[in-house]
């Protein structure tokens, strides 16, 4: 997916995802699960999102933590609210690919998030990630260090050197909604 002169990049219709899980949104969903499943239980649950929030905010320590924060507990919020059917204050991959599914009808939502993460990737707040800030991300999502080469040249869809902010929200926006296994996006966690 470009990015169009000046903008931000959009989920074609086609593009973003619909109906039931397909074998692409459960191996990007079964990578992200894991890194979020700080406990190693098997479900979700408040603490290892607020473990993976710690992990987010460490990147840049007291700047737009507070934001950051608030967006990351919200998603936990709106999984646990549509998708914990026990109440049981956990969630399991299956449920989160249930809320997966409707991402395309909340691209605003995603993408605030992916103005969130951007801020806090973009250590020297340039406007625009480098191999390294990238690998530093990889590494506050998993937990460990990371050496993701690879994905970041496929990431930096205009051979720049770097990911702008535009291309960072199209290619999160891509891998949280999207199905097309070909898109940079769908990759932007596969270094972990």
């Amino acid at each position: 997916m470009r990015c169009p002169a000046g903008g931000l990049p959009r989920l074609t219709r086609s593009a973003i995802f619909t109906g039931m899980a397909s074998e692409l949104q459960r191996k990007k969903m079964s990578i992200v699960f894991t890194a979020m499943d700080d406990n190693g239980d098997g479900f979700l649950e408040r603490a290892d999102f607020e473990a993976l929030t710690d992990r987010w905010t460490s990147i840049r320590g007291t700047v737009g933590a507070q934001r950051l924060r608030e967006i990351m507990m919200g998603w936990w919020q709106v999984l646990l609210e549509a998708s914990d059917t026990n109440r049981d204050q956990r969630v399991t991959v299956e449920e989160v690919l249930a809320v997966v599914d409707n991402l395309g009808s909340m691209l605003h939502l995603v993408r605030a998030t992916a103005e969130s993460m951007f801020e806090a990737v973009d250590e020297d707040g340039d406007g625009r990630v480098s191999a390294a800030e990238y690998g530093r991300m990889i590494g506050a999502w998993t937990g460990r260090e990371s050496a993701p080469e690879a994905v970041f040249a496929r990431l930096d869809t205009d051979g720049d050197g770097w990911i702008s902010k535009p291309e960072f929200i199209g290619h999160w926006a891509e891998f949280w909604a999207g199905d097309d296994e070909d898109a940079p996006g769908a990759h932007l966690f596969s270094a972990a």
